[in-house]
């Protein structure tokens, strides 16, 4: 119904949304790399003082970790809810309900546009489904292997750290990297800027999709180069006093 009620006048607000809703990702993402940056420093400060002989204590470190956000300050006495296993399905549903990804809003613009132009609800229902598929191969396959990573990080101490050392850099890089070829893209669409610096923003912002393969793949690599690192330099021999 909404479909058939804005069919004609998708153009105007295109352009005011396309605006907006780039500019509120790009600064989201801006944030959420000066929030890592913080905790980035913070745990910096706490790896290089137990590498040089100095005091661990957990129950500090996992206080740090556990303050990294405002939702995570202003939400903690209800994570003290989750006490079973099986608590975890309704939040997740709720969680669900909730969160919009950008693939997710692009299938909800294409199931609109199929819709004005005829096509059946059973066959639009088609795009939900392929979706929630993807979604649970790929986050089944992100769980196993994060449930790994953690699995290795938390049996030292050292480990811990190393660890999130590891993934809060690499979360303040493609948060940075995503948003800055997203307000670029903005940028050179606004002011039509071409050229080969330019043009290689476009494609990106384009081919968002590749941009998801290229994130992937910066996560592969960070892990590959951690744990040679890690091994090279012999971390795991550290004893952490407390």
């Amino acid at each position: 119904l909404a479909a058939h009620w804005m069919n004609g006048r998708f153009a105007a607000l295109h352009a005011v949304g396309g605006v907006i809703g780039t500019c509120v990702s790009a600064l989201f993402l801006f944030l959420i790399a000066v929030m890592n940056a913080v905790i980035l420093v913070a745990i910096l400060r706490a790896w290089r003082r137990v590498r040089q002989g100095g005091r661990y204590h957990d129950d500090d470190f996992d206080l740090l970790l556990a303050g990294r956000g405002l939702l995570a300050r202003l939400f903690r006495p209800l994570f003290q809810l989750i006490t079973r296993s099986w608590h975890m399905y309704p939040l997740g549903f709720l969680f669900g309900l909730g969160f919009d990804t950008a693939t997710e809003v692009g299938l909800l613009g294409l199931s609109a546009t199929q819709a004005a132009q005829g096509m059946s609800p059973w066959s639009v229902m088609l795009f939900p489904m392929l979706f929630s598929a993807g979604m649970s191969l790929v986050d089944t396959l992100d769980g196993h292997l994060m449930l790994g990573a953690y699995g290795w990080a938390y049996l030292k101490p050292v480990r811990k750290i190393y660890y999130n050392l590891s993934i809060t850099l690499v979360s303040v890089l493609v948060a940075a990297l995503v948003g800055g070829i997203e307000a670029l893209g903005l940028i050179a669409d606004r002011w039509q800027l071409s050229g080969g610096f330019w043009s290689l923003i476009g494609e990106l912002n384009d081919h968002f999709g590749l941009l998801g393969y290229l994130i992937i793949a910066i996560f592969v690599a960070s892990w590959l180069l951690s744990l040679l690192i890690y091994r090279v330099k012999g971390y795991d021999k550290l004893e952490l006093s407390r």
